[in-house]
């Protein structure tokens, strides 16, 4: 659930050890199809272990941390993620999760409504730095499924370009993307992921109402959890009305490329 929030996870040789939570037994079913359609850049789950902790195959790489490093930031990082998360989907289409299904939610959101309700598929849903590991300099493989559920492409293509185009305002993204040209960025995304024209025509109005969310989520999650508290408190309460305004200032920017000047 992004960095520093999970507690107690251990690395044994090359497997990882974490706590059961009540939505691990769906998960690791996420993960096991994900393995047998092919889609091997996951951890693998490998039940429990005799302290009951969920055991997981170590995923081999590197894993940046916020701030992204300027390194990490190119547009064929942004190219090699598309390909991944397309990947991803594409195992993932078809599966249908059991009855019993459990998905996580942070603290005190349980209330606020979810804008991805047209189930397409299960996707991650938190391609924050912290989950995606990077091999000989490029987006390898992706970790820390926690807030993995029912979801749409477009709403997970959303969340990774908040994080890596990002859809945020210049104030707050690292100097190397400060005056960024952020819908070439996207679009450099959407042509490597193979976007239809119907979910270029959707990111947009799907990412101010995914960006809305976040801000009211992490102000609940402040509200219930100390850990979101001191999310908020260094910088989340002011970063995110700001993304807010940025996004419907420049939206229309990044639906026009997306939508009338396709890159080839």
């Amino acid at each position: 659930m992004g960095e520093g929030v999970t507690a107690n996870i251990t690395r044994v040789a090359d497997t990882v050890r974490r706590p059961v939570r009540p939505f691990t037994t769906t998960i690791q079913a996420y993960l096991s199809h994900l393995h047998r359609a092919g889609f091997t850049d996951a951890p693998r789950p490998l039940g429990t272990d005799e302290q009951g902790r969920e055991v997981l195959s170590f995923v081999p790489g590197d894993v940046p941390r916020e701030p992204l490093p300027p390194e990490a930031t190119g547009e064929g990082v942004l190219a090699a993620l598309a390909r991944l998360i397309r990947r991803l989907h594409d195992a993932a289409q078809g599966w249908k999760p059991p009855d019993d299904a459990v998905w996580a939610t942070l603290p005190g959101t349980q209330d606020i409504p979810l804008v991805d309700t047209d189930a397409e598929l299960v996707g991650h849903r938190d391609y924050c730095p912290g989950n995606v590991v990077f091999r000989n300099g490029l987006p390898a493989a992706l970790i820390d499924f926690d807030l993995a559920r029912p979801t749409t492409r477009v709403y997970d293509i959303a969340n990774a370009l908040y994080w890596w185009a990002p859809l945020l305002h210049p104030q707050d993204r690292i100097p190397a993307l400060a005056q960024a040209d952020i819908p070439h960025r996207v679009a450099i995304f959407a042509d490597a992921y193979g976007m239809s024209d119907q979910q270029r025509r959707d990111l947009v109005p799907l990412a101010r109402r995914m960006i809305h969310r976040f801000h009211l989520t992490s102000l609940a999650a402040a509200q219930a959890d100390p850990v979101f508290r001191r999310f908020w408190d260094q910088g989340v309460k002011d970063r995110m009305p700001r993304a807010e305004a940025w996004i419907a200032h420049e939206g229309p920017a990044i639906a026009t490329r997306l939508t009338t000047d396709r890159h080839r």
